[in-house]
């Protein structure tokens, strides 16, 4: 079964977020720990929440896994990613487990 982690950073509460940071020294270490246990990875940036409205994401992180126990050990790996999260965001990232609808 194909699982997938997603990693949502809110806009709520004032938060903030530094994409420079992100993109150049976060996913390096998300991909030296993380990825090599994943099928593929897909970063969005947060652009709007509907006509007019504000996103209610700075930025959402897909990762898709081949199976539980593959997600398993990208978590097991996850710890400098997790520890580096303050440097790039002030708030708290809300995570989704799921299984991936073939």
């Amino acid at each position: 079964m194909t699982v997938s982690l997603q990693v949502f950073y809110p806009t709520e509460n004032n938060t903030t977020f530094d994409h420079a940071y992100y993109d150049t020294k976060h996913i390096a270490i998300v991909d030296e720990h993380m990825t090599p246990h994943t099928e593929s990875v897909q970063i969005v940036k947060g652009l709007a929440g509907g006509s007019d409205m504000p996103a209610g994401f700075h930025t959402v992180a897909t990762m898709i896994f081949k199976d539980q126990a593959a997600l398993d050990s990208a978590l097991a790996a996850a710890g400098p990613a997790l520890e580096d999260i303050p440097n790039f965001f002030s708030g708290q990232p809300q995570m989704l487990i799921g299984k991936v609808q073939e």
